[in-house]
């Protein structure tokens, strides 16, 4: 940290912690939430609620993953999206992607990636991604789950469903 440079690295060309009081010169930050979601469940929905409430807006991002095979393509399953999101929110949007989530967000202008967290195993693998995102300069914000919405998994609800 530099003397004239009151804020450590990660506040520089964001926001000041204090910002809110100015408005005017705060900056917007999108953020944008990645997965296949095939489906959408309520611990998804959940992590949305919460991001709209940290960033100004969220991109519900409908990735292709090539590890995964869903039942649906990905535009499939953004509409199926779409179709789930409570229509007063309008900072949300929802897109499908077939490529890297950091070049999203670097074509974007998007400032942070936001992931949910049901336990250790997730924060794991999610910390690997993290890691290399960070890499490419865009961070990772984790929400954990909460409590209710822990053992709702896409797979669960596929499994339930069928």
């Amino acid at each position: 940290m530099r003397p004239e440079d009151p804020h450590p690295a990660y506040f520089r060309g964001r926001p000041e912690p204090s910002s809110t009081a100015r408005t005017p010169d705060r900056v917007r930050v999108r953020a944008v939430y990645p997965g296949t979601f095939d489906p959408f469940t309520s611990g998804h929905l959940n992590v949305v609620d919460r991001a709209r409430d940290l960033f100004d807006e969220v991109v519900v991002l409908v990735a292709v993953n090539s590890n995964k095979h869903p039942g649906a393509d990905e535009e499939e399953r953004a509409a199926a999206v779409r179709a789930s999101l409570p229509i007063e929110w309008t900072s949300v949007t929802v897109a499908a992607w077939s490529g890297l989530t950091s070049t999203y967000c670097h074509r974007n202008e998007v400032g942070v990636i936001v992931r949910g967290v049901r336990n250790t195993t997730d924060l794991h693998a999610e910390y690997q991604l993290a890691a290399m995102n960070q890499s490419l300069d865009v961070p990772t914000v984790f929400l954990p789950a909460q409590p209710e919405l822990a053992a709702v998994s896409s797979t669960a609800v596929r499994t339930l469903g069928e």
